[in-house]
């Protein structure tokens, strides 16, 4: 091996002798300095852990993959006066692991509002207004016939019910029920909130119900805090839920409203079913309609209103006398159908604003799911309001004043996590990328298809937000030494940073392995079938790479290694380029140095004189052991210039020595 690397040195100085190319040398062999190691890059034993019967070594969900469950049945009330919200919830737990469970942890999420809370104190903006989070009335085990109080403590956003029999593995169950109130924020809400609009206010309702935390086989029962920046990690479940509000509030949550006969009127009925069979927007309730009492079927009291999600993480809504609503068919795969519709309040109006948003959420739920895989939803809402930018499944918060390019970004966005975490169910309060930079990675490819790029490129806050090519713009944060890396916990990640990195690194580092390192094919393959393998499951981060990594077939633990788990910085030089024995037909001998710790495969374009061009691409395993590396492109005449990387799609920290032009 030795006498081989020595062979190597020797050949690649004797053809530098030999091409009489000083003239177009930019540097000389023995002036590189170089910091790339082959050997770290490149190194084995990636992971850490052999893969096992619940997480396979192909990154797919073992032969013993078990996963526990939960279904909800939840009556609620809004009371407009106090601003309060009481419930009683029933929940039905099944124990899928092999492992019996004498307590359950339950998710408290409102309490991230109360003033002694922990979120008021892991980074410097402390907020001013609080809530006394949840006020918990009651939890007890239903027997059916008995009803039972059972003992349980509040520790900030998490809850322990102490259970006085343990719950059997593989298959046992307990029901539980909750009965509680608590305070809805108000604009400080920020996910969660009231706000004032000229014909009344909007609720937008989220994390409203105590939910069960995840039990998996990877922490045990996942109790990490709900600080405000790491989001949600939940079971898959039924949720069955009844709102009740004054009689002039529409409501629209997520899943299936099952008794529309009772909370609209034949008017809006006859309208939802015309849209169900409309590519185009119709309209359900126009801003003409908001303030009659005809656009409601009673006028006095109370409705309630009744929603069903099958197979869910979560369910949201909103509720609003000011909402406008208008509605359209969503086209699936295989003939399926469901349908998008959008609320909101007049001041949204707008043939640029809020007349297109159904139409925005209707495109790119049709595009997701040719793309990636099928909505399994009946409906997708769109919602306006000041949480301006927040997701649960089938439901999305949007901001009023967003129109153009802004809403269908927006919109396209936030309705993409009903991809990442809804459907693939990844844990957001550990690893945020893996949904927000999984998410921000198949918008951008949304940008490019919807209306045939009418919004394209997707260049907005969370991916090249200075408008220009993205592989310079992620430069500075490869650059900052201060900078977290993809892996690091969601919450520690501090506010500066949280986009450049958890979306547009992570989604510019796929577009990176899908158009640079695996081609379009073998990576959509790949993800693909990652996402149908962990569709409704919890997969973790090596699941993720052991998937791509099996279904491209290539080990790409060098990537993972360099862009995932280090911000690894890449700069190629041109070192050298001279035709091959001073004879232009005979080819162009060129020779690119690798300076820096991260690899990549690359292009080599050579122009000719005569107008032509010819390219060459270079495996990443060209710097399997050497930081530099010397081949010959076919030419035929004189060459013009040569440029390694000559589309800037590489992130290249100096794209100054990356080529130069003959004489």
């Amino acid at each position: 091996m030795k006498l081989r690397s020595i062979l190597t040195c020797l050949t690649v100085l004797t053809i530098f002798s030999t091409q009489a190319q000083r003239k177009h040398r930019p540097a000389t062999v023995d002036t590189i300095i170089s910091n790339y190691q082959p050997a770290d890059l490149f190194s084995p034993m990636f992971y850490p852990e052999r893969g096992n019967d619940q997480h396979a070594a192909n990154g797919e969900p073992g032969i013993k993959y078990w996963q526990n469950r939960v279904n909800y049945q939840i009556k609620a009330a809004i009371d407009t006066a106090t601003k309060t919200l009481t419930a009683t919830e029933t929940l039905d737990y099944v124990n899928n692991s092999p492992d019996a469970l004498q307590y359950l942890w339950l998710q408290l999420d409102q309490n991230t509002y109360k003033k002694d809370a922990r979120s008021n104190y892991y980074t410097d903006a402390a907020p001013t207004q609080h809530t006394n989070g949840y006020e918990i009335e009651s939890v007890a085990i239903d027997h059916g016939d008995v009803v039972r109080k059972v003992d349980f403590i509040v520790t900030d956003t998490r809850m322990q019910v102490r259970l006085p029999n343990a719950i059997k593995p593989n298959g046992g169950g307990i029901k539980l029920r909750i009965t509680y109130r608590y305070t809805i924020p108000g604009t400080f809400g920020n996910r969660t909130d009231y706000n004032d609009t000229k014909n009344g206010k909007i609720y937008e309702i989220a994390q409203w119900f105590p939910r069960m935390c995840v039990y998996d086989d990877n922490e045990g029962w996942d109790t990490l805090p709900f600080l405000g920046s790491g989001e949600f990690y939940c079971e898959y479940g039924d949720i069955d839920y009844q709102v009740t509000v004054p009689w002039d509030m529409i409501v629209a949550g997520s899943g299936e409203l099952l008794n529309p006969k009772e909370v609209l009127t034949q008017r809006q009925i006859d309208r939802l079913a015309a849209a169900r069979e409309s590519d185009k927007t119709v309209m359900i309730r126009d801003a003409k309609e908001v303030n009659d009492p005809a656009s409601r079927p009673v006028h006095k009291g109370t409705l309630m209103w009744h929603f069903k999600m099958n197979n869910t993480r979560d369910v949201a809504f909103g509720a609003s006398r000011a909402y406008v609503w208008d509605a359209a068919r969503v086209n699936l795969p295989g003939g399926k159908k469901s349908l998008a519709m959008s609320v909101y309040p007049v001041e949204s109006v707008g043939d640029s604003a809020w007349n297109r948003a159904t139409e925005y959420l209707k495109k790119s739920i049709e595009y997701f799911s040719e793309k990636w895989f099928v909505y399994p939803y009946p409906v997708a809402v769109n919602e306006a309001g000041v949480a301006g930018g927040m997701e649960y499944p089938g439901i999305v918060f949007d901001g009023i004043t967003d129109k153009g390019k802004d809403l269908f970004w927006v919109t396209a966005h936030e309705i993409g996590h009903n991809w990442f975490p809804m459907i693939v169910g990844s844990n957001e309060r550990r690893y945020a990328w893996m949904d927000e930079g999984f998410n921000t990675f198949i918008d951008v490819y949304a940008s490019d298809v919807i209306n045939n790029g009418e919004f394209a490129p997707k260049r907005d806050s969370e991916y090249a937000p200075g408008g220009g090519n993205p592989a310079d713009e992620i430069i500075p944060t490869i650059l900052d030494p201060d900078a977290p890396t993809i892996m690091t916990a969601a919450d520690a990640v501090p506010e500066k940073y949280r986009h450049p990195i958890t979306y547009y690194k992570t989604a510019f580092g796929l577009v990176l392995l899908r158009e640079q390192i695996l081609g379009p094919d073998r990576f959509d393959y790949a993800f693909r079938n990652y996402i149908a393998k962990w569709a409704f499951k919890h997969p973790q981060p090596d699941d993720f790479f052991r998937s791509m990594d099996n279904g491209a077939g290539e080990d790409l633990s060098w990537f993972w290694k360099g862009w995932f788990y280090n911000n690894l910085k890449l700069d190629l030089e041109l070192l050298s380029a001279g035709y091959v024995n001073n004879d232009p037909k005979q080819g162009l001998s060129v020779t690119v140095a690798n300076l820096e710790q991260m690899a990549m495969p690359f292009t080599v374009e050579v122009k000719l004189k005569d107008g032509t061009s010819q390219r060459i691409k270079i495996p990443v395993e060209a710097w399997l052991q050497n930081n530099m590396v010397t081949f010959v492109v076919p030419t035929t005449g004189e060459v013009k210039s040569v440029v390694v990387d000559p589309d800037a799609a590489l992130p290249d920290v100096n794209r100054g020595n990356n080529g130069f032009v003959f004489k």
